[in-house]
């Protein structure tokens, strides 16, 4: 069922992902970098996860194309039940335009796909550095 605990080896990151081969890489990709990475392949998933794991959540990373909502949505309704977790985009769609149509702010940490192990663990430490209670690996 829901993992609601996780043994902690490094930041906890909330990877909301509809496909599954992304999913599972970018699952790979951060723990091999030492995060913990907890898992969702939608938005109700990830709300759940939210409000069941028995732990902090520092980061939750998700992809702005989801089915049914997006995941600009997706990270106001978490914040709301999660206010400290800091919030990472992922999209294809390029980030100026994600701006101008209206699904992220300027501003918002952003990684553009495809991606590399290394841009992606540089933009979670980075994101992390702000983050007070959470050392990046």
């Amino acid at each position: 069922m829901w993992n609601t605990s996780a043994t902690r080896t490094g930041p906890v990151v909330l990877l909301v992902e509809d496909d599954e081969d992304l999913r599972e890489m970018t699952t790979q990709m951060l723990e091999m970098r030492g995060f913990t990475a907890l898992v969702a392949q939608d938005a109700v998933s990830a709300i759940t996860q939210c409000r069941v794991f028995d732990g902090t959540i520092d980061v939750l990373l998700t992809d702005l194309g989801l089915p049914g909502v997006s995941g600009g949505e997706l990270a106001r309704s978490a914040a709301t039940i999660r206010p400290g977790m800091e919030i990472v985009y992922i999209s294809g769609i390029p980030q100026d335009i994600a701006i101008k149509k209206g699904l992220i702010k300027a501003g918002s940490p952003f990684i553009a796909k495809p991606f590399t192990t290394d841009v992606l663990a540089g933009t979670l430490r980075s994101v992390l550095s702000r983050h007070s209670n959470a050392p990046a690996p």
